[in-house]
């Protein structure tokens, strides 16, 4: 993925950053000062307005948040972030490599009854139609940065501030993100956090050593990367395993995804371990208990989050307290394969399959018509040959591969996959016949993952 910057750190960053954001804001549903004092810190996006006006219509009361995770080396105001931090803690290039890549989408799903949260990670490259962007198919992550675009060229002649052209550029960005994942997964969003890259890094900073598992070694070397070559590598070197990080690790950690075997898809699961891993640690070390150290968390949130305006963060967190109670399972959507379109390696998808099975995943009818006629014409997802464990729960019936993706090491090949393991990981997937992208990442521990 030649892409500016690795979009994992953002995407770790985001998915972490919003879904502890999320998790500190509902570990102290109790004391009602510090949430005011949180809220009224917050910055707030009026995005949302935009994308319900043609949501999809809710099936009942649960809740759907949106986590974004923004693929930027600029701050709020269009700056570039520190040198020192992109190109020699991040060791992503230089800031003219930047973007507006959404590398991270995570839909955290919260039932009505209280019941299991159910996060979905939607691959940052599957080829999708866009809405509110320029209407045209593109890899879903690039819906932010087509919309912002083409609003910074309305905006250039108005005489406003630099801080103000990012500012209003960015709603446009975050309407057709909202947009273009409400279509694509048939739901309605009612809420969402977006977080800058150096988001992660501050978060991760504020709670270091984080602990997280690995099924194999990892050793990751850095190239270096340029504006007309791609680079990467991280940098990381860790056994199999348990194994404690500091930031600067946990950085690496989530941007992984050279010397993986499937790349991208390997490394969505690393973004969901590490946010299981953090919201573990914050319950085992009492921070939910910690004015002092709670604060410090909320002073990152504030700095590095951006949430929508209808979001009442105290009523959010007397409705979502599995969020931080470990009652959560994450889930990669599925994918059918891999194609160059213009040049470009995307992740091909059936959006028909995709909406059946956000439907039955979240505990909604699905449509007779919507259903496949019969299991010949089934669509069945990709899934790396890593994941090609055998496990009772899952019935997906195996398909040849579509095709082969340089960057993504390994063949697609569809197969079940296997649950999530390591300490206080909970091996259990979704509902039986539902195929998903590798295993299931069940939070309340330290999930293992490659």
């Amino acid at each position: 993925m030649a892409e500016p910057r690795t979009g994992p750190l953002t995407v770790a960053g985001r998915v972490l950053a919003g879904t502890l954001s999320v998790a500190v804001l509902g570990a102290s549903g109790l004391v009602w000062y510090e949430y005011r004092q949180l809220d009224s810190g917050m910055v707030k996006s009026g995005a949302l307005a935009e994308a319900r006006k043609n949501a999809p219509p809710h099936l009942d009361q649960s809740v759907n948040l949106l986590l974004i995770g923004l693929d930027s080396r600029k701050d709020m105001d269009g700056n570039d972030l520190p040198k020192e931090f992109v190109e020699e803690e991040l060791h992503a290039g230089s800031s003219e490599i930047g973007g507006y890549n959404t590398n991270a989408l995570i839909v955290l799903h919260i039932p009505a009854n209280g019941g299991k949260v159910t996060a979905l990670s939607v691959p940052r490259d599957d080829y999708v139609q866009t809405v509110g962007a320029d209407g045209k198919m593109h890899k879903i992550k690039e819906a932010y940065g087509i919309a912002k675009g083409a609003a910074e060229q309305k905006l250039s002649g108005k005489g406003l501030s630099k801080p103000e052209l990012e500012r209003q550029s960015r709603e446009a960005g975050r309407a057709a993100t909202l947009q273009t994942v409400q279509s694509f997964l048939d739901i309605p969003i009612d809420h969402f956090a977006e977080v800058n890259l150096i988001g992660f890094y501050d978060i991760a900073k504020a709670v270091e050593p984080i602990q997280v598992c690995l099924n194999n070694p990892v050793d990751d070397p850095i190239v270096a990367r340029t504006a007309t070559h791609e680079g990467g590598g991280t940098g990381l070197r860790l056994p199999a395993g348990v194994s404690s990080l500091d930031a600067r690790q946990a950085l690496s950690f989530v941007r992984q995804r050279h010397h993986l075997k499937n790349g991208d898809l390997d490394r969505t699961h690393r973004q969901q371990a590490f946010i299981s891993s953090v919201v573990y640690k914050l319950k085992q070390d009492g921070v939910v208990g910690d004015l002092g150290r709670l604060q410090r968390l909320f002073d990152v949130v504030k700095k590095d989050v951006v949430i929508d305006d209808r979001w009442n963060v105290l009523d959010f967190a007397q409705q979502a307290p599995n969020l931080t109670g470990g009652n959560v399972e994450f889930n990669t959507l599925p994918i059918t394969g891999f194609k160059n379109i213009g040049g470009q390696e995307v992740n091909t998808v059936d959006p028909g399959q995709i909406k059946r099975i956000v439907k039955q995943l979240f505990g909604h009818e699905v449509p007779p018509e919507a259903a496949p006629s019969a299991p010949a014409e089934q669509v069945v997802p990709v899934v790396p040959a890593a994941f090609a464990v055998p496990v009772a729960t899952r019935t997906t019936t195996p398909a040849a591969p579509r095709s082969t993706h340089s960057p993504r090491t390994g063949s697609p090949s569809a197969s079940p996959e296997a649950p999530s393991t390591g300490p206080g990981a909970d091996p259990t997937g979704p509902a039986p016949d539902l195929p998903m992208q590798g295993p299931a990442v069940r939070a309340g521990g330290i999930p293992c993952v490659d």
